[in-house]
């Protein structure tokens, strides 16, 4: 493959960077309707193959969009699926075929028999067959002309996890337990997600006579960039696309945040040298030296690709100097501002005090992952808090949490002195618990028992955030209709959302946001409850409060801000981080990456250590966020 510039030297698949999701899949779904065209031209059928989960869902909007609005028709067209999960037929709320009808099929003029996707109910002494016959089909067709991906949080694409070879074919796999974490909203806790998949091999995806990989948000940004330049491993079965003729990546910004020439620039080609690329350059160069920044020297920036930087604002000693001092800059016990102080080099202003601060939450458990000890510190300074609950968090919570539930309740009723009061709590509760066993394990909750899952978490957000000192009239459910009305991976939001925001933030009139979602994937509840957000600000940009709300990006799930993103930098005491660990054993059902939250605040510390900076046990970082 030839190198199209020298600022992408290091990448060995050709990698387009788009603005956002929505561009990118416009682009390719007007690849898709040449290649449909070029095909009806020759009289032969367009074969296409198709990716799942939520990286595919805007490409595949725009298909309908264009068969819809501008008549491309998909009656000559074959599909094959990359995947299934094993076990799961093709009615399961959760299958593969399932979702495939919702975001695509039923929604466009392919015939049936034109759909191909492996059955996940195969019997087992059939499966080899079954994977065989499913290759037979592939090459009986002349084979696939575009094959979408998406790759995953272990590298791979189709569930080709780590450990598939370059020649691996359509075959039974076993999940990886990242892999099985990644999916447990899916199917409410990680317990209930397949052990098994049916999957075409890294070979058979090869075969396709071209690849198109697309991948949004910043989750994804380090499995990218090894698939892109690193070598071509069997632990990142991505990295295989190296190996094709005609393979790209399709990206967002924050996909591609650990590219060389995006991460490291000065590398590359020429740099301009803004404040937030010399502070980025700084700490790389810190921790590549292990050194603290005030004692790098001349050497360091010469070994390591920082010459230009060091005759532009050299020399070093004076560099280190001012470098250092905007890291100690970003640090403050008084995220609110401090009142009566000069506020010159603090990241919040003084004035006014007190301030009214919402704290967005797109799940009840968000912003207690991300910032509660910020919330702590807020309130504890005197500021006029408020945790507003974007969504119910109805979706992530199990079945078993909904029965514990009803089965306490009709337990208090039989131990009651007056049954006959209880009746409608007993109808209740037994209600639920036979809605629970007529849906099965998998099945789409009812009103009611989305309801009763709302209301525990309800409960929860409200202990949790006591333990930040927020009464229960400072917490506010939104519960914003994109999320009532939908579920994971198939979520669209109207005006209604953007609205509902809108009328909050013109009642409330805040002084300062705190929010989340903007480094997530743009299909993800985080990712479009910011969306959301920032829609409703454009709408109240007229309100007096808009010019002044200064708004902050915390991480939740997300990737965490790296030392040279950070633009406030919150430590917290033992005894807050206590308080943190506390406030997040009041859930019961936490993903392993939300419980590592605590361990996640020591390490922003520890990183601000290893700069020379002041030893905290924990810190909550934040990044400014800067309007368009």
């Amino acid at each position: 493959m030839s190198i199209r510039s020298a600022t992408e030297a290091y990448e060995k698949i050709p990698t387009v960077i788009f603005a956002d999701s929505a561009k990118a899949a416009r682009t390719l779904a007007e690849e898709v309707k040449s290649i449909i065209e070029a095909r009806n031209r020759a009289g032969k059928a367009a074969v296409l193959g198709m990716a799942t989960g939520s990286t595919p869902v805007p490409f595949y909007r725009e298909l309908i969009r264009l068969h819809k609005e501008e008549g491309v028709s998909f009656k000559n067209v074959i599909t094959f699926n990359l995947d299934e999960y094993y076990g799961l037929g093709a009615d399961h709320p959760e299958s593969y075929a399932k979702f495939m009808a919702e975001q695509l099929f039923d929604h466009i003029d392919i015939p049936k028999e034109n759909i191909n996707i492996p059955s996940g109910t195969v019997p087992g002494d059939q499966v080899f067959a079954h994977c065989r016959q499913y290759e037979e089909k592939i090459e009986s067709v002349g084979g696939i002309d575009l094959q979408i991906l998406g790759i995953g949080r272990t590298g791979h694409i189709g569930f080709n996890e780590p450990g598939s070879s370059r020649d691996s074919l359509t075959r039974r796999i076993t999940l990886d337990r990242v892999t099985r974490q990644d999916a447990a909203s899916d199917f409410r806790g990680e317990q209930n997600v397949p052990h098994f998949a049916i999957t075409m091999g890294v070979g058979t995806i090869l075969r396709a006579k071209k690849l198109v990989l697309m991948a949004w948000g910043e989750n994804k940004a380090a499995m990218v960039a090894k698939a892109v330049e690193g070598p071509m491993t069997e632990v990142v079965s991505a990295s295989f696309l190296q190996d094709h003729a005609d393979a790209r990546f399709f990206i967002d910004s924050g996909a591609s945040r650990e590219l060389t020439r995006i991460k490291l620039p000065w590398l590359v080609g020429p740099t301009s040298w803004t404040p937030r690329e010399t502070r980025r350059a700084m700490v790389w160069q810190a921790f590549k030296t292990q050194r603290p920044v005030l004692k790098l020297v001349d050497e360091h920036y010469n070994e390591n690709g920082l010459s230009d930087l060091l005759s532009e604002q050299g020399p070093a000693y004076q560099l280190n100097i001012r470098i250092f001092n905007q890291l100690q800059h970003t640090i403050t016990g008084w995220p609110g501002g401090k009142p009566d102080e000069d506020d010159t080099y603090r990241p919040e202003r003084a004035r006014p005090y007190p301030k009214r601060c919402l704290v967005f939450s797109p799940e009840p458990q968000d912003a207690v992952v991300g910032m509660s000890g910020t919330i702590d510190r807020l309130v504890e300074q005197g500021h006029d808090v408020h945790l507003i609950a974007l969504t119910s968090g109805s979706l992530r919570v199990p079945d078993s949490e909904a029965g514990k539930f009803a089965g306490t309740l009709l337990e208090l009723a039989s131990n009651t002195s007056r049954p006959d009061a209880w009746a409608p709590q007993v109808d209740y509760a037994r209600e639920a618990l036979a809605l629970l066993e007529a849906k099965g394990e998998f099945g789409e909750d009812p009103p009611l028992l989305r309801q009763l899952k709302g209301l525990i978490l309800r409960g929860e957000l409200r202990d949790a955030a006591h333990t930040a000192g927020l009464a229960d009239d400072r917490v506010t459910f939104l519960d914003l209709p994109f999320y009532e009305q939908g579920r994971y991976r198939r979520f669209k939001s109207t005006q209604a959302d953007i609205d509902a925001l809108s009328r909050l933030l013109t009642e409330y009139k805040p002084h300062q946001i705190y929010t989340t979602g903007d480094a997530a994937d743009p299909s993800s509840v985080a990712g479009i409850c910011f969306r959301l957000l920032v829609a409703a600000l454009q709408a109240c940009a007229g309100e007096e409060f808009a010019g002044s709300c200064s708004v902050w990006l915390y991480r939740g799930k997300e990737r965490p801000l790296e030392p040279h993103e950070i633009d406030m930098a919150v430590p917290l005491s033992p005894l807050q981080l206590e308080r943190k660990e506390n406030a997040l054993s009041r859930y019961g059902a936490l993903s392993s990456l939300e419980k590592e939250a605590p361990e996640a605040s020591r390490e922003n510390a520890r990183l601000y250590d290893a700069l020379g900076l002041a030893e905290y046990e924990a810190i909550e970082s934040f990044q400014r966020w800067r309007r368009a």
